[in-house]
């Protein structure tokens, strides 16, 4: 028993891949979905208020912020 069971199911999802033709082009769509989701999206709907701060500030807004949610 020269093979382990983690070689096979490597070799099995590695061959698996390899024989893809149509799953080839519905894994590059899912990708592209998730750049644009993670990064794209991220970029304009979801900006960083927080980057023109100083550490101190960014300190007390954080901590003003926990206190106010937890005590709602």
């Amino acid at each position: 028993m020269s093979n382990t069971l983690l070689t096979r199911i490597w070799t099995f999802y590695r061959d698996g891949f390899r024989e893809m033709t149509l799953g080839r082009t519905l894994w590059a769509i899912i990708l592209i979905k998730l750049f644009i989701m993670f990064f794209i999206l991220k970029l304009f709907f979801f900006p960083s208020f927080l980057k023109e701060k100083t550490p101190e500030e960014k300190q007390q807004y954080v901590g003003e912020e926990l206190i106010k949610r937890a005590n709602p």
